[in-house]
């Protein structure tokens, strides 16, 4: 299941990098056709890439939040999870030592 989420996720990443290429080629054209200067067609791009990452951050957030609901839904125990056993295990195991002696 988890592999699944992951490769949902690397190609909706996948995806907003092609994105990118594309809004390039469209800004190529937009440039042509508006007659934008180099530095206009410049900031465009810089709006829609700093625009795309966002989109992108919001996205792997989203997903982050996901799988740690299914996760959760599923039973998978987290790593502070295991921690907090380990600690406990490692408390019983000396209470036990100090009734043995």
């Amino acid at each position: 299941m988890l592999e699944i989420v992951e490769k949902t996720l690397l190609a909706g990443i996948g995806a907003v990098s092609l994105t990118q290429k594309k809004a390039e080629e469209l800004i190529d054209d937009l440039k042509e056709k508006l007659n934008l200067s180099e530095d206009e067609g410049k900031k465009l791009l810089d709006k829609l890439q700093d625009a795309a990452k966002e989109s992108q951050k919001k996205l792997e957030d989203m997903a982050r939040e996901e799988v740690k609901k299914a996760c959760e839904r599923v039973g998978v125990v987290t790593e502070e999870d295991v921690a907090g056993l380990k600690k406990k295990v490692a408390e019983l195991e000396k209470q036990l030592k100090a009734m043995n002696k």
